[in-house]
């Protein structure tokens, strides 16, 4: 009898053993591909009659644990049919969603509100290119024999391989700016540039084991890519001027001039509401690693910087352009995440019509005394729908006349069109950045997001005149793409740079001192002509003029600060003057100046070295390791 209740217990130990094996929990995961064989990222999961679910990722990967090896999993996606299949005990499951054209052409343009009447109609077919999901199918043009997809099946990731040789890369030519003579040509005038795209390119190519292209090499945008250390203003001009002068480190008989322009710090809560459209280029060219996925991972970093008084909208465009998140409050990031989550390549390239209907969203939402910004991201490939190039510029100069100002973001290589995105960025008075990682990302967004977003002043421009009594000759080392016309600089009518919250701009001149022999600069005495005008007596070495505009204003105001002559060793001048200094002793080094005088990147590397300061956000540091690999390179 003892043992009866003993053998109860065991038997109801069993059937308690048995229910739970019942519940045991079953894994599976999987790949969700369109019809072309491509990863579909943001594919709905779920399993039938419950709550649980995922969504895929930028692969179309995604893993699951359901409640039964028995479970049928429904698969949804925007502008796919809906699928249902049965897991059958598998650990590993492969789909394949077929489009469903019916539901594209009314969900893709008016995105996730579809009771809002469609701004544009997209054509079926290129609605199914525009969402196919192109992210796991590279296209490049050329030769597709090289072309390589490789699939790591249970890494949840796929890597696309562009042949080593594949370059179709366009940069603008640049013809370096030599020395002028003071007497003959005392005015330099230039339009200023915060723009630092070139430095994270120039990364990219020595961070891939590659010499840049020498037109790649913008050296003005190198140097301002780093923040310097200089005084927030403390007049009502939105800006301070600093000036510096000491020996040149590349050649002791000359002089180097820094010019320093340091942009009000606005605190991010004071700063005006936005109303920002997303124009986003979802075109096959965009499918890549380095262009689409780090696209929606870096607007998800501006994403979370947004705050409720500001607005976001999104359009799109592939061989159409559709609008697919209409204006949105920036607290409501879910609809704004999603929208960006739910995006992927294919189909042909129509930014001329993104562009369209991204102003007129952006016109349309109009804020008064707003930061009213189109941001274009993409790798410049616009290979179908421009007509006219100079009608784009246009356009874009027409709504940059009625304060919507334009934001050019690039990504990825092999077609980058560099050239393109930085004059549409200059027409549009905005700002141009490369974003080839995310720390990148993050510098644009988020530890500069007020220089990136909101301008302070505009149309901002610089003329110096140098005193033929102090000055033999000078050069300016860089903007050769933003130079002027001496009457320039009082042509209010005249665009020019612009300059945002927080941004310091600094500018280098080399100056051949009177009375001094240099193999750089030798020309004859004029014949005809005598010197005249030389102020002997005022001692001044130059003169620095500045005009700008506030945002939304009309009329210039101009700023004006003489500077003397000084006598400094380099070594003795702030660690401002020798940083900007060292970036542009390399720029000149992979540029191929003929004016670097034979330094090396050892060279370089010791004036940077004694000026790295604070390096907050580990800019410099990085700087120095790409030293390190112009180094190894130049000893192969």
């Amino acid at each position: 009898m003892k043992r009866f209740p003993l053998i109860l217990m065991m038997l109801l130990a069993m059937a308690a053993g048995t229910a739970e094996a019942h519940t045991i929990i079953h894994k599976v995961s999987g790949y969700v591909f369109d019809t072309g064989g491509s990863g579909i990222p943001g594919v709905n999961v779920i399993e039938k009659g419950t709550s649980n679910g995922t969504v895929t990722d930028d692969n179309g990967y995604f893993e699951l644990q359901v409640s039964s090896p028995d479970a049928i999993l429904e698969y949804s996606f925007i502008g796919y049919e809906k699928l249902e299949v049965e897991v059958r005990s598998k650990r590993f499951l492969e789909v394949t969603l077929s489009p469903d054209v019916t539901q594209l052409s009314e969900v893709v343009v008016s995105g996730y509100a579809t009771k809002r009447p469609a701004r544009n109609q997209l054509p079926e077919a290129e609605i199914s290119n525009a969402l196919q999901g192109k992210v796991a199918g590279v296209q490049v043009t050329g030769d597709k024999s090289n072309q390589r997809n490789i699939r790591i099946r249970g890494a949840a990731s796929l890597r696309h391989v562009y042949p080593r040789e594949q370059n179709n890369e366009e940069y603008s030519e640049i013809d370096e700016i030599g020395f002028k003579g003071a007497l003959r040509e005392p005015l330099s005038t230039f339009s200023i540039d915060v723009d630092a795209a070139s430095y994270s390119n120039v990364r990219r190519f020595l961070e891939n084991g590659q010499r840049p292209p020498v037109d790649a090499v913008r050296i003005e945008e190198m140097i301002n890519y780093f923040e310097y250390d200089c005084q927030n203003p403390k007049g009502n001009d939105p800006f301070s001027v600093t000036t510096e002068i000491a020996e040149a480190p590349w050649n002791k008989q000359h002089k180097l001039i820094h010019i320093g322009l340091q942009g009000r710090r606005i605190e991010k809560k004071n700063l005006p509401p936005s109303n920002l459209v997303f124009l986003i280029d979802v075109s096959g060219s965009m499918a890549d690693y380095n262009k689409l996925p780090l696209l929606k991972t870096a607007f998800r970093l501006l994403v979370n910087e947004l705050r409720p008084e500001d607005r976001v909208s999104i359009v799109v465009y592939a061989g159409a352009a559709g609008e697919v998140l209409p204006p949105t409050p920036g607290d409501q990031k879910k609809d704004i995440l999603r929208a960006l989550d739910r995006l992927s390549a294919g189909g042909s390239t129509a930014g001329a019509a993104g562009i369209e209907l991204a102003y007129q969203l952006a016109e349309d939402n109009f804020m008064d005394g707003g930061n009213n910004r189109v941001i274009l991201a993409t790798d410049g490939d616009f290979n179908v729908g421009v007509s006219s190039e100079k009608g784009l510029e246009r356009l874009i100069e027409e709504k940059r006349d009625k304060n919507i100002f334009l934001t050019a973001l690039g990504f990825g290589m092999g077609n980058y069109k560099d050239s393109k995105l930085e004059l549409l960025a200059d027409k549009g008075n905005g700002n141009y950045a490369y974003i080839d990682e995310l720390s990148e990302a993050k510098k644009v967004f988020v530890n500069e997001f007020g220089g990136t977003m909101f301008t302070i002043a505009k149309d901002v421009k610089i003329q110096v005149e140098f005193n033929p009594a102090e000055v033999k000759a000078y050069r300016l080392i860089g903007y050769e793409n933003r130079m002027l016309a001496a009457e320039d600089f009082n042509n209010d009518r005249k665009d020019a740079g612009e300059i945002g919250s927080g941004h310091s701009v600094t500018a280098l001149y080399e100056v051949i001192p009177a009375g001094v022999d240099s193999e750089f600069f030798d020309v004859d005495e004029l014949k005809y002509q005598e010197n005249q005008g030389v102020v002997s007596g005022s001692g001044e070495l130059l003169t620095v003029k500045i005009r700008y505009k506030q945002p939304e204003g009309t009329q210039s105001r101009k700023i004006e600060q003489a500077l003397m002559p000084v006598e400094q060793k380099f070594e003795n001048t702030s660690d401002n003057f020798r940083w900007s200094a060292a970036v542009a002793g390399f720029g000149m080094i992979l540029r191929d100046s003929q004016y670097n005088n034979g330094i090396t990147i050892s060279d370089v590397r010791q004036w940077a070295q004694s000026a790295r300061g604070e390096d907050l956000h580990g800019y410099r540091g990085e700087f120095m390791k790409l030293l390190e690999l112009g180094e190894l390179m130049a000893s192969r």
